[in-house]
């Protein structure tokens, strides 16, 4: 079953280092894990209703499976992945992962 790991960042102090430092830095980490089969990222624009949204942004990373994505964040280039995603990731930002409806 395909899974999707979905991170989930809260707006950080700073918009613009958070997305230099996103692009440059922490999207080419992300890219280079074993196994990944797609990888998605953008902006919110706004929240349904007239409320702001909680989130900045948001990323999708698709695996083919749950142990493909285990692979992944124990491999040297997920161990980065997640030791870059501690240094920018604002407080509250969260990483979950969904299970695909085939």
């Amino acid at each position: 079953m395909t899974v999707k790991l979905v991170v989930l960042y809260t707006p950080p102090d700073d918009p613009e280092d958070f997305d230099r430092h996103y692009a440059a830095t922490h999207v080419p980490l992300v890219k280079a894990m074993p196994g990944l089969l797609r990888f998605e990222s953008g902006r919110f624009g706004g929240a349904q209703g007239k409320a702001e949204p909680k989130y900045y942004c948001a990323a999708e990373l698709y695996f083919a499976d749950q142990a493909a994505l285990d692979a992944a964040t124990r491999s040297e280039e997920g161990k980065a992945t997640a030791a870059d995603f501690q240094q920018i990731a604002p407080p509250g930002s969260r990483m979950l992962v969904q299970e695909l409806d085939d």
